[in-house]
């Protein structure tokens, strides 16, 4: 699986809650790609230009790898007590890191901005 669909899940479980709409095809990602099922941890970071803008983490395995990527990057932008909810010109700005918790070991993606400066 590639490192994209990973992080199109992220950016797309943002853009459903600043669009207000389910964008998100779980059972055919799920088909597609059987290891989203797997149970994993993961943590999302949001980057506005070089500062951090919110961060998820998940400390326990408690989710199914699709389902934790969406919870974390949903958090990471609306929910972090550090930061107000995202809004959409940030979101455009913004750079997601994602890491993954594998039993092989940790994984680390990066998606950077829809638009840059």
């Amino acid at each position: 699986m590639s490192q994209s669909v990973l992080l199109t899940i992220a950016r797309a479980s943002i853009e459903e809650v600043l669009q207000a709409q389910t964008s998100i095809n779980r059972s055919e990602l799920l088909e597609q790609y059987p290891i989203l099922s797997e149970p994993m941890a993961t943590q999302i970071t949001l980057y506005l230009g070089n500062k951090i803008r919110g961060n998820a983490k998940t400390d326990q395995v408690e989710r199914s790898l699709l389902e934790d990527i969406i919870y974390n990057a949903k958090s990471a932008a609306f929910q972090d007590k550090n930061f107000d909810p995202i809004v959409t010109s940030e979101y455009l700005h913004t750079l997601i890191e994602l890491k993954v918790f594998s039993p092989e070991g940790e994984l680390s993606h990066q998606s950077g901005p829809l638009l840059t400066d």
